[in-house]
This record gives C-alpha cells, structure tokens and sequence, in this order.
C-alpha cells in the first residue's frame, strides 16, 4: 500500500473531478424522479381509470428488474432503434426510471398513510377531491415520507456507482484508472472513495432526522 503516492494532490483532485460527475448525476436523478414518482403515486393512490393500471404495471415491472439491466438497456440497447445517448444522459435516465418505480412506492404509501377522519373533514368543509389531496393529504404525506425518501435517496448515490459500466466518468471509474497504473493504489484510493461516499450519505442521514424531529 502506497498511501502518500496514492493520494497526491494530483490524484485526489482526479478522484474529486469523477465525484463531482457523481454528485451532478445523482442531483439530476433525484429531482427528475422525485417529480415523476409524485404524479406517478398520486396518479395510482387516487385509482385514476386506465392510467392508474398502466403506471402499475410499469411501476411492478421496473422495480423487479436489476438497475445494471436498465443502465445496459439506455446506452447499449437503445442506439439499436435510433436513440444514441451519451454516457452521462444514459446513466441518468436509466437511474431516473428505476428510482422513480421505487420512490412511487414510497410516494404512495405515505398517501395511504393519511387518516380517513382528515380526508372526511376536507370533504365535508367544502373541499373538492382535488384540493383535499391538494392541500390536506399531500403536504402530510410528503412529511411522512421523509425517512424512507430520504433513504431512497442515499441508496441512489449509491448505485450511481454501476455507471462504471459504462465508462461514465464518475468516481469509481476514476478510481479503477488510477489502480490501473498502480496497484499498490487500490486499498488506500478505495478507502477515499468510501470516505466520500459516506460523508455524503452520512450528511443526508443527519438531514433527514432533523427533518423527521421537526415535524414530530
């Protein structure tokens, strides 16, 4: 093991540079399935004729299939039909489908979650079906929903790391280049890139908490 070598200034920064890609898709990844796994649960919790069935069957479908298959699927399959994407859309997209199949889950659970006796109230004080889910169920439900979410989330950092097979320029390719030229590398850059993954995850863990004791 080579410690001093291993993390020069010049290797650290490289190691940073594929993290930062890290961070950028997993930021992307997670607004865009967040946004779509609220349409896609409320869209299933409220039993919407046809689209309702249809995101479920989409939802059950994604969610029993391996995130490695779908990365192959975005950058391997679909330039067969005409669809080329370039690395870092490829891994986003594929993340994005995945994640929001699982955050819907989430998303529609905290919904259930919401007492009838608050549902009975916003109906019964005038309040359409749309603007009790609206204004009632949905600010609740997204409270509730903050651990697992958040949980989600972590796990999605996480999994950006199956982009290496693709040669996405994030962290863990960089790390693979970089034990390609030294072996004696791999333990201490291996060791850095836990670090960096765990100070991340661990700073989500304690944002999460602070959420959840606020509005206990």
């Amino acid at each position: 093991m080579d410690f001093i070598g291993a993390l020069s200034p010049v290797n650290i920064q490289f190691l940073l540079s594929g993290f930062l890609i890290t961070l950028e898709v997993a930021l992307i990844s997670i607004a865009a399935s967040f946004l779509i796994s609220v349409v896609v649960g409320t869209v299933r919790y409220a039993q919407v004729p046809v689209l309702g069935k249809l995101f479920a069957v989409i939802v059950e479908t994604i969610r029993n299939l391996p995130l490695l298959l779908i990365i192959f699927f975005t950058y391997f399959a679909l330039p067969e039909i005409g669809i080329k994407l370039d690395k870092f859309t490829a891994a986003v997209i594929a993340l994005v489908i995945f994640e929001s199949a699982m955050i819907s889950e989430i998303v529609r659970g905290g919904l259930n979650s919401v007492e009838k006796g608050l549902i009975e109230a916003g109906r019964s004080s005038g309040l359409t079906a749309v603007q009790t889910l609206t204004h009632i169920v949905l600010p609740i439900a997204l409270r509730r929903m903050v651990p697992p979410m958040v949980s989600q989330f972590i796990s999605l950092l996480k999994d950006t790391s199956l982009a290496v097979v693709i040669a996405l320029p994030e962290l863990m390719n960089h790390v693979q280049i970089i034990n390609g030229h030294h072996i004696k590398y791999v333990i201490p850059t291996f060791l850095f890139a836990a670090l960096l993954y765990f100070t991340i995850n661990y700073l989500l863990s304690i944002a999460s908490r602070k959420l959840e004791n606020k509005h206990v």
